[in-house]
């Protein structure tokens, strides 16, 4: 059977033109077809324009246009990520925080003295020797103790030094003589000018038990600093020794703190009140701690309806090396939250009136993308050693005792203890106190890693608190309040108060509006989608079918294409190889047919029939005739092989 003319023109025209779309043999006949074919205006447009200087023009446009889209859609994602804060007022009634109060003189000076009296008696002969003071005989008592001989022999390794020659002459006060120094020198008050002759400068030095070489000289630009500093150095050596059951018999009851309670306008007692130690105040006793399971709360704002507490303080029985103020110290914080006193705590004075007016906030922020911080601190790999909610603070502390632990082989006294440690003391772990403050410079130059691991919660309460101070009691009622008081504690003080054993304090809400601050996505994804498609309108006219087919043309298509002569130049190479293997000639192969375009279409229109007969004629070809008839069909017999019925008689006539 002949073949219809229509198939040998189709034949013909899908031999002789260029091949476009996903099937096309280059990457410049896809590009071409896409930009005839797209719906974004500006790519086709480089390609129809005629004459170079319009072309060129046509690119630096579509090209902008990208850059532009490009550079809109970048801004959209970073907005994308930002959040928009909300501030929420509403007012209710509130629950009152926890109140925690400590007195700054942690233990009675009257019990502690026993423990303390070498470390006094060597406090008064640096006193002595460098300022000339003395108070006449000492009144310091002699402890038979395991703390004096100990005691003594470690301040002969860590004395006061009152350097002379800065940095490298100083004068030993144990022993009195002169000698040279070697090593780091940290100036610890390297913020404060020295107005004064370098003489005055006094410190101390910490040397490395295992090294003798390696040692740091400690200066301070006041006295007053560096007695204080080497003191607690001491101070804490000491009280690291001491059971917790001692300590807290050594410290004041509830019974010493607290002269009188109010709350909300009804009395109350130690029995609100609970107790824990502190390392560094000693007993404080915490106000509405919830511990069993009550929270109590206000529907009231103002100072008639909040907490008033009147203190007694007892400066007599300070510790007059250890602190140098007189009061107490209060924070208010979350049932939930540890309270860090020495980190922000607030100071009450004696023979003051202190009323705290507080407001409520309440935050959330939100976690990642859109910030660094931690929902409930699971994330983040330090162990919380407080057994309280997760904050910076506790994760900060608990970073840097971990690190303590590890480098040293203990505890620092100041932070609770991890499982399995014991706290630092100059017995068994004679190196702590120079391996503690170079941690600690680590740690305040942030070296240590703990600020680049501990994030804030996301969550946390605040009560933002105004101080406000009255003189107390007045001179008018001084008389007789302190009567009534001591004769209220007259059993159990044993004198008559003065009203600078005593400190009033109060604190309330100034109101009960509630302040909730939270963050919101300042974008959602239907409003990110929204602008990108309006940012593709405005610039390309493109939507998000034209998205879809940027994608198939420039990265599907083309990545066929590529492979696809890939895989030809791997066939034919391998095909070469296995002929050359076979001892075969090397046949000559067909050249591969090349698209071209035809010069007789402009770039307008596209090929049609009449076009197409003006294509030239492959090489070695016959010219293309129009077929004959096939006459063989003109004949009936063929068509018809039988004869009907009706048709039969007719033929017998």
């Amino acid at each position: 059977a002949a073949t219809a003319p229509g198939k040998k023109i189709t034949a013909r025209l899908k031999r002789t033109l260029p091949v476009r779309g996903p099937q096309a043999p280059t990457l410049s006949e896809l590009m071409r077809w896409y930009c005839l074919n797209t719906n974004t205006h500006g790519c086709r447009r480089i390609v129809v324009s005629r004459g170079r200087l319009r072309r060129l023009l046509w690119i630096v446009l579509t090209l902008s246009a990208v850059g532009l889209i490009l550079w809109q859609c970048a801004e959209l994602l970073m907005n994308y990520y930002s959040a928009s804060v909300s501030v929420t007022v509403q007012f209710q009634k509130l629950p009152f925080p926890a109140v925690t109060i400590c007195n700054i003189n942690p233990y009675k000076y009257s019990a502690m003295k026993e423990y303390l009296s070498e470390l006094d008696k060597e406090t008064k002969k640096a006193l002595e020797t460098f300022y000339g003071f003395s108070e006449g005989k000492s009144k310091v008592r002699r402890s038979v103790d395991e703390w004096n001989s100990t005691g003594s022999d470690f301040f002969q390794q860590i004395p006061l030094l009152k350097v002379e020659d800065f940095p490298r002459t100083v004068t030993d006060l144990h022993s009195g003589q002169k000698r040279k120094i070697e090593g780091s020198v940290f100036h610890k008050d390297s913020s404060i000018v020295n107005s004064g002759d370098s003489n005055d400068i006094i410190g101390f030095q910490l040397c490395d038990a295992n090294n003798s070489s390696e040692c740091a000289l400690y200066t301070f630009s006041s006295g007053v600093n560096a007695i204080q500093e080497w003191y607690k150095l001491h101070y804490m050596n000491i009280m690291a020794q001491i059971p917790l059951e001692t300590k807290e018999k050594l410290s004041y009851s509830a019974d010493d703190l607290l002269l009188t309670c109010f709350f909300d306008g009804l009395s109350c007692d130690k029995r609100h009140f609970t107790r824990f130690h502190h390392p560094l105040h000693g007993n404080c006793y915490t106000f509405n701690s919830g511990e069993n399971g009550t929270v109590l709360s206000t529907s009231t704002g103002g100072s008639e309806y909040g907490l008033q507490v009147v203190l007694y303080i007892d400066e007599e029985d300070y510790n007059p090396f250890l602190v140098t103020s007189t009061g107490a110290k209060i924070i208010v914080h979350d049932q939930n939250e540890y309270p860090f006193i020495e980190d922000i705590g607030t100071e009450i004075e004696t023979a003051a009136a202190t009323s705290i007016g507080m407001h409520f906030t309440r935050s959330r922020k939100l976690s990642k993308p859109y910030s660094d911080c931690t929902e409930t601190g699971a994330d983040i790999p330090v162990e919380n050693l407080y057994n309280k909610s997760y904050s910076l603070q506790i994760c900060l502390h608990s970073c840097f005792q971990k690190a303590m632990v590890d480098s040293c082989g203990c505890a620092q006294y100041a932070q609770p203890l991890p499982v399995g440690a014991e706290y630092c003391n100059y017995k068994k772990n004679p190196n702590w106190m120079y391996c503690y403050y170079r941690l600690h410079e680590k740690f305040v130059k942030e070296q240590l890693g703990c600020q680049q691991i501990c994030k804030d919660a996301c969550s946390f309460k605040e009560w933002a608190l105004t101080t406000s101070i009255a003189q107390w009691p007045s001179t008018a009622s001084e008389d007789w309040m302190l009567r009534v008081l001591s004769w209220d504690k007259g059993q159990k003080l044993n004198k008559k108060l003065n009203k600078t054993d005593l400190a009033n304090l109060m604190v309330f809400y100034k109101d009960l509006n509630e302040r909730f601050i939270s963050e919101n996505p300042a974008n959602t994804l239907v409003i990110l989608l929204s602008n990108f498609g309006g940012q593709l309108g405005l610039w390309m006219s493109c939507s998000v079918v034209c998205v879809i087919e940027i994608v198939e043309v420039f990265f599907i298509d083309s990545l066929s294409i590529v492979m696809r002569r890939q895989w030809q130049k791997a066939k034919k190479w391998w095909n070469g190889r296995k002929g050359a293997g076979m001892g075969k000639p090397r046949q000559p192969e067909d050249v591969e047919r090349q698209g071209h375009d035809n010069p007789a279409c402009i770039d307008e229109d596209l090929p049609t029939f009449n076009t197409a007969l003006q294509l030239p004629l492959p090489q070695n070809s016959p010219l293309p005739r129009t077929p004959p008839p096939n006459y063989s069909t003109l004949r009936l017999e063929s068509a018809f092989t039988e004869q009907l019925p009706d048709t039969l008689e007719l033929s017998q006539h």
